[in-house]
């Protein structure tokens, strides 16, 4: 008895799942989703060379934070 109420549980979780994956493409997204492509080698190259720079330039700013805060905390190495 037990065991069909999981399976009836699981069964309206699976529609209610189905069920908003089918309004998807009819939802406030769906000109997005049909506007969406696949990006070019050229733009992925991009957005990773823009990516790196950031990280790069954060990973700076919070070394430099640190070695002037060591600096003038005198914090042990």
């Amino acid at each position: 008895m037990k065991a069909k109420r999981i399976v009836d549980w699981f069964g309206g979780v699976q529609r209610r799942i189905d069920n908003r994956m089918n309004r998807i493409g009819r939802g406030e997204y769906s000109r997005i989703f049909k506007m969406a492509k696949k990006p070019t080698r050229e733009e992925y190259v991009k957005v990773v060379q823009i990516t790196g720079i950031g990280i790069i330039l954060l990973g700076f700013i919070g070394f430099a934070i640190y070695y002037i805060l060591s600096y003038v905390l005198n914090i042990p190495k």
